[in-house]
């Protein structure tokens, strides 16, 4: 019997798991087994609509238990905190409830081929303050736990009174996350007359969107950069580039130049890394990052009976670039560790991961998306936005409830999800 464990189930841990769970099924000897520390799996892109309230867990997440049963592997719920190479075996936390009472005790798990997909976290860079007065989005959870934030901020501005208060949310890191969610609280604010607020809207929002470099949205192209910019300066999102946070407050950011940045509200989203406890395990080659160095094969470089994907992986391409951590980083490195696991067994040669840049998107809310197309697969990218990237940015999220679910049961999941938005409310209240 083989055993393969697969730790984290993000993006690509759940759909290497169930290409490999359909594997299993002609192949009776080998068995699949997915570890997260959660319940719900929640495509981390959608992360920032959970923290605005837009969407909820349930109806755009999926249970990991659930899906188990459905495609015929074993779901273990526990937090990954060490393992022994030589032995094979990793080692889970105990499971207590929200009362501190234990569920399950420590445990240990053994392994044939161990599958490393735990994502990353969100590097705070030893900034003082960040940790007790930010709000991350690193995981569903943190995303809850700001949506609530957000509710109770939202009432409290909205009560009636001889001054006008408004509502001042600052965010550190000007990126994906931290420029999609900005709109994202526009719209929000806005949306929240129609809820029992009638005095809010965008008007007595006040967003401010903090970059320590010369532009926003650094990784991606310049066209993209300024289309967005523009987007964001007409719903009056303030952008501070060229601004270094040293510390955090109650009150609010202090920069270099030692100006408070005030607010109710604080998120930091200047970056990822890999968890902490990877490197404390002392079993890896890591970068800066704390990503774990792997071959062309995406196998650790330390072990190669362990596959690292997605976040925390640190994949070099032929050029000196690395994998950026993206979705569709840890999309192709799941068919790749998948397709070597299935050659590992059945002693076929393995293959080199090639990873292929379909271009970037980047959706702020109703008011604009806009995007490239075809990264390297050609010799100049197309710019696109409007309705046309809108509809390519859904059929990303699309073609992973299509990998996770199949197509029947994808294409169902999708057309509930229609109409649910249909007939449940525009914004989350609870």
């Amino acid at each position: 019997m083989q055993r393969v464990v697969v730790v984290g189930g993000g993006a690509g841990g759940l759909e290497l798991v169930t290409k490999l769970s359909r594997f299993c099924r002609k192949h009776s000897h080998v068995e699949v087994i997915l570890v997260d520390k959660v319940r719900t799996h929640v495509w981390k892109p959608l992360l920032h609509e959970v923290a605005a309230g837009v969407i909820n867990k349930s109806s755009d997440g999926i249970d990991y238990r659930m899906h188990a049963s459905r495609n015929k592997y074993e779901f273990q719920q526990g937090t990954f905190i060490g393992m022994d190479a030589q032995k094979q075996h990793i080692t889970l936390a105990a499971l207590d409830d929200d009362e501190g009472q234990q569920i399950l005790p420590e445990r240990q798990l053994a392994y044939d081929i161990l599958v490393l997909a735990i994502g990353s976290v969100s590097n705070d860079f030893g900034t003082p303050g960040v940790k007790e007065h930010s709000y991350f989005l690193d995981s569903l959870a943190q995303a809850e736990r700001f949506h609530r934030a957000l509710l109770n901020q939202l009432l409290k501005v909205n009560q009636p009174g001889p001054e006008q208060h408004h509502l001042k949310i600052s965010i550190v890191g000007a990126g994906a996350t931290g420029t999609e969610l900005a709109a994202q609280l526009h719209h929000v604010a806005n949306l929240s007359r129609a809820y029992g607020m009638p005095t809010m809207s965008a008007e007595r929002l006040q967003v401010s969107i903090i970059e320590a470099g010369p532009r926003i949205l650094p990784a991606l192209p310049e066209r993209i950069a300024n289309s967005a910019k523009s987007a964001l300066e007409k719903l009056g999102v303030q952008l501070l580039e060229n601004t270094k946070v040293i510390r955090a407050e109650a009150g609010g950011f202090v920069t270099s130049d030692d100006r408070l940045i005030e607010a109710d509200l604080m998120v930091w989203s200047a970056g990822v890394k890999a968890p902490d406890f990877i490197k404390d395990l002392d079993l890896f080659e890591t970068n800066r990052a704390q990503q774990i160095l792997v071959n062309s094969y995406l196998q650790s470089k330390s072990d190669q009976r362990i596959y690292v994907l997605g976040d925390c992986c640190a994949c070099m391409l032929p050029n000196g670039n690395w994998v950026p951590p993206r979705a569709q980083s840890a999309h192709q490195m799941a068919s790749t560790v998948y397709k070597n696991i299935v050659n590992g067994i059945q002693g076929v040669p393995l293959t080199d991961f090639a990873y292929s840049d379909y271009g970037s998107l980047i959706h702020l809310s109703k008011y604009s998306t806009v995007g490239s197309l075809m990264g390297n697969l050609s010799n100049r990218s197309m710019f696109i936005e409007g309705k046309l990237a809108r509809l390519v940015y859904v059929s990303l999220y699309s073609m992973h409830q299509l990998a996770v679910h199949g197509w029947l049961k994808g294409m169902l999941v999708m057309l509930s999800r229609k109409v649910g938005n249909l007939v449940s409310a525009k914004l989350k209240l609870h």
